[in-house]
Order: C-alpha cells, then structure tokens, then sequence
C-alpha cells in the first residue's frame, strides 16, 4: 500500500515523464523540419493545400512559421517553463494543423492530432502536479 506521499511523489514524476516526453516530440518536429529546410517544408505544404480556397501566400507564411513554434514550444514544454502559456500556445498550434487537416479532407492526421489536443489538455487540467520543472522550482524557491 502507497503511502499519500508517495501517491503524491509518483504522480508528479508521471506528469514530468509526460511532459518531458510531449516537449521532446513537439521540440523534434520543429528542429527536424528546421534543419531540414523550412522553405522546403513550407512548399511542400502549398502543394497539399493546392486544392483548398487557402492562399499559397499563407499557407507558405505558416509552413516557414510552424517549424520554431513548435521548436520554442516543445523546448519550454520539456523544461517546464510558463507552462499555462506555453500549454494554451500548443492548443493553438493543434488547432490550426487540425484546421489545415480537416480542410484537406485528412481525417488520419486529424484523429492524431486529436490525441495531441488531450495531451495538453492532461498537462493543463494536472498542472498542480508541474513540481519537477522550471516553474515548479521557481514556486519552490518564492514559497
């Protein structure tokens, strides 16, 4: 039988483990497409949306911009830093691939995104349980 401390200890290292672990998979997705080229990452998306009312202008605008969103995202996820901020600017990101997704007819990728959009909401509804980061040490240190 745990002990409420110990309860306590274990879900707040689960919600760092998942944090850490959402942070490097948001992180990753914008430095591979950062270092692999953003002009061509951003080109390739006009041609997927070709066939939507979205103008190539935006479409390229987003394609070059979404890659150190989600860098500077995933980095402040990992690290634990203004995490409500940070938390409700995933949301947003979610919400615009999910846009861009259904308005291409891409229910695959809209359903994974989805699974991203319940991710942050764990991480914002479970935020009391952010003690293993840079906020948490910052709530620490003022207490």
């Amino acid at each position: 039988m745990l002990s409420p401390t110990q309860k306590t200890t274990d879900r707040n290292l689960a919600y760092a483990f998942f944090r850490v672990f959402l942070g490097t998979n948001i992180a990753l997705h914008g430095a591979s497409r950062i270092y692999s080229g953003v002009g061509g990452f951003a080109a390739e998306m006009v041609s997927q949306f070709a066939k939507t009312p979205l103008p190539s202008w935006m479409v390229y605008f987003f394609g070059v911009s979404l890659p150190f969103a989600e860098a500077v995202v995933g980095v402040l996820i990992f690290i634990g830093l203004w995490s409500r901020l940070t938390y409700c600017a995933g949301f947003l990101l979610i919400i615009a691939l999910t846009f861009g997704s259904t308005l291409r007819q891409d229910w695959t990728a809209a359903g994974w995104q989805l699974l991203y959009a319940f991710a942050y909401a764990a991480l914002l509804a479970f935020r009391e349980h952010n003690i293993y980061s840079v906020d948490g040490a910052r709530t620490k240190g003022m207490s």
